[in-house]
């Protein structure tokens, strides 16, 4: 054994593997209680009893087959990583779905040590586990543990670094499929132990068993390895396979799984398992989900819940909104008073303060966001969310597995498109998952969901949890539509079967809602802090140079002194006014002072329309004023190509240096809502088009990796942002007709 010992922590989704790994190791990863959580296996290290270990967390999987990314990710880390000890985590109350997948780690003959996860939940149900008896009938060690509150941790890795010791009297079960498949198993053995066919990494049988269950990664292997071998033993299979569709109708795979089901079953039936009530009874999850999962009131009460998450957000997060809003701008008044015109005090004001600061005024609601959407994660209702929608889905075109990535992507508020493209790897289909995975960026995620509170909170602020709700619907709807499009021309196909385990509801933790609720959070804020703020002081620049003509800068110079050598006059002949000519005189004062403002408003728009990001929104808004978009919401929607927060910054940016006084410090809210451009027909309009229009920079490269062509990705952003900008367009121009637009 090596002085760091390595083992692998394995087990269905769901079954604790995740929670187990966060507590030995001590790493924050996201634990949800929904099937798919872990897509690519995480590592980390602690010792225990002066022994280091290094402890790898793979992908949830309920078999060892090639069927999914998780399958083929656990199967090679194990075979060709060789861990010490492989820890299987069973769902103690969920037994015999769990030791599927224990049967084929024994078929392997890789070291194992199961640990009997969630025995109290099996407890609570009144499912009794004789862990012995289970041991000795399987042949391996069989520990009871809780992860969740860490009981029968220390037995477990006590278990484990003996079982470490002793792996070279390990050997592989052999387990019969009946006279049909054993007798082709005869048959291939031979061949593939005298040609030593793969045996330098798998048994020869379980190289057999891939064959006859078509396992296109082992099938390769071997073609390479000895194509004539392979071709060989491909005919025995193609001939049992025609024999059992004559004889049963049945393919060799399912007769696999048959028969391991039936071994297990005879375990578990020589007293494992002793249950206290007997009958048809239903356990507390079951009775929540007869009421929450009823085809007409499940999804009534799912729509409550949404409603609800958005009122309890903007409700109770108003008050830090506010507050936050008050600093910034304190902030801008302070720099203000202290540096002298100039570059600098622009850029700080303009570019950091009323751009980065726009962004980071929403952080409350964000928070407050996640903290509602953890309670859904980790209480389980997510699962019941994705189960409801599985039907729908159907009629879309798409599997019930795109559920997760959808609600991944922002289906609820507050995610994240990438790991949402990401989660599409659990499809099976190519033509689903693509599907998905081009339709995932319409949810409204952590990105856009700022710019919807700011456009909402501006113009909708009497009713902003309702058109929250209304926005969350309309982007489902949209993507939903999209995907039926996309299923029907580019993409047709018929849609794959799904099942889905609901797992059991828990009780969320305090300390496990702190954690995700303050992870996502703070990788809101640290993007604001660096993405955002390069590009905010970026668009700034682009903004800001190269500044306006010389002869039109000294126009307006010109302009100004002679209203203020006009002030000046009245300040000398202030002494010399008395009675009535008083009042005149501060009228008069006041109309050079306003003359003066305008003035200075106007230069600055004048500057603002000369650099380089103001040419560039004048260009578009020849096609653009036909969704309401003018030359500065432009500028922001160009620069929300990068990243959706960036249209907040840029907004803010843009009504800084073309604000009609420098000592305004009203917010970006206000000043939209002032504006005369603005109305509640341009802010659905800019809605629309936001919410719909081109995936960030980020996603796109990420949809062009998993997609494994760039003709997708540039598929994606042209196909959105032509679609959201037809949708704004219709938004606007109806608005108008309606005379919506005043």
């Amino acid at each position: 054994m090596s002085s760091t010992l390595s083992i692998a922590l394995t087990g269905n989704p769901n079954a604790g593997k995740t929670t187990l790994f966060n507590r030995l190791t001590g790493a924050r990863q996201h634990v949800g209680n929904y099937p798919g959580v872990t897509v690519e296996k995480k590592e980390g290290f602690f010792t225990y009893n002066d022994q280091e270990i290094k402890v790898t967390d793979l992908p949830g999987t309920y078999s060892l087959s090639a069927y999914s990314v998780e399958e083929l990710v656990a199967r090679d880390f194990i075979v060709n990583e060789r861990p010490d000890v492989v820890v299987d985590i069973v769902d103690a109350s969920n037994l015999e779905r769990n030791l599927y997948l224990s049967c084929q780690f024994l078929e392997l003959g890789v070291p194992v040590v199961i640990a009997l996860n969630m025995i109290d939940v099996a407890q609570s149900r009144g499912i009794e586990i004789d862990a012995d008896r289970l041991a000795k009938l399987l042949g391996v060690p069989v520990v009871p543990i809780v992860a969740r509150s860490g009981k029968g941790i220390d037995q477990l890795f006590d278990t484990i670094l003996e079982t470490a010791g002793t792996t070279k009297n390990i050997h592989p079960v052999l387990l019969r499929y009946g006279s049909d498949l054993d007798q082709v198993l005869s048959e291939m053995l031979p061949l593939i132990e005298e040609n030593n066919l793969l045996t330098d990494q798998y048994p020869a049988r379980w190289i057999a068993l891939k064959f006859l269950e078509h396992d296109e990664q082992i099938l390769e292997k071997a073609r390479q390895a000895n194509a004539d071998l392979a071709n060989k033993l491909l005919q025995l299979c193609e001939a049992v396979t025609a024999h059992l569709q004559k004889t049963m109708e049945v393919y060799p795979e399912a007769v696999i799984a048959d028969h391991r089901y039936g071994y297990i079953k005879s375990v578990l039936h020589q007293g494992v398992i002793r249950e206290k009530f007997v009958g048809d009874r239903l356990y507390t999850s079951d009775k929540i989900d007869k009421i929450v999962t009823h085809r007409l009131l499940g999804p009534l009460i799912m729509a409550a819940i949404l409603f609800g998450l958005y009122t309890f957000t903007f409700n109770y997060s108003t008050t830090l909104v506010d507050l936050l809003a008050s600093v910034f701008s304190a902030a801008d008044t302070w720099v203000n008073t202290m540096l002298p015109d100039g570059p600098l005090k622009s850029m700080i004001i303009s570019g950091v303060i009323d751009g980065m600061g726009g962004v980071l005024g929403f952080v409350p609601i964000i928070m407050f966001m996640f903290f509602g959407i953890a309670v859904l994660e980790d209480s389980g209702y997510l699962a019941r969310v994705a189960f409801m929608m599985d039907r729908i889905f159907h009629f879309f075109g798409l599997h019930g597995s795109s559920v997760m990535p959808f609600i991944v992507s922002g289906g609820i508020a507050g995610g994240c498109a990438v790991p949402g493209v990401m989660a599409t790897r659990t499809l099976r289909s190519p033509k689903e998952r693509l599907a998905t995975m081009l339709t995932v960026p319409f949810m409204n995620c952590g990105a856009k969901l700022p710019v919807l509170t700011l456009l909402i909170g501006a113009f909708f602020s009497a009713h902003q949890a309702r058109y929250m709700f209304l926005a969350t619907m309309v982007a489902w709807l949209v993507a939903l539509v999209a995907a039926k499009f996309l299923r029907m021309t580019v993409l047709r196909g018929e849609s794959t079967p799904f099942v889905m385990e609901l797992p059991p509801y828990r009780f969320p933790t305090l300390r496990g809602l702190a954690i995700h609720t303050w992870e996502r959070t703070w990788q809101y804020i640290k993007k604001a802090g660096t993405v955002i703020l390069g590009i905010s002081i970026l668009l700034w620049a682009m903004m800001t140079y190269p500044g306006l003509p010389q002869d039109k800068a000294d126009t307006f110079a010109q302009q100004r002194q002679t209203i203020e050598h006009r002030l000046q006059a009245l300040k000398s002949d202030a002494a010399a006014v008395t009675g009535a000519d008083v009042g005149d005189r501060q009228n008069a004062d006041s109309e050079l002072k306003a003359e003066l403002n305008a003035i200075n408003s106007k230069q600055a728009q004048a500057h603002l329309r000369n650099s380089l990001a103001g040419r560039i929104g004048i260009a578009l808004e020849s096609v653009s004023r036909y969704a309401g978009f003018d030359w500065r919401t432009n500028i922001a929607l160009v620069g929300g190509f990068a990243a959706k927060e960036v249209i907040i910054s840029t907004l803010g940016t843009a009504y800084s240096l073309g604000d009609v006084s420098t000592n305004d410090t009203t917010s970006l809210k206000e000043r939209l809502a002032g504006d005369s451009h603005w109305n509640p027909v341009v802010a659905l309009s800019v809605l629309a088009f936001i919410m719909f229009y081109a995936p960030c920079f980020v996603t796109i490269v990420c949809i062009a990796r998993e997609a494994g062509s760039w003709k997708w990705a540039f598929f994606s952003m042209t196909f959105n942002t032509i679609f959201a900008f037809v949708l704004a367009v219709c938004i606007y121009q109806i608005g108008i007709i309606l005379g919506l637009g005043g």
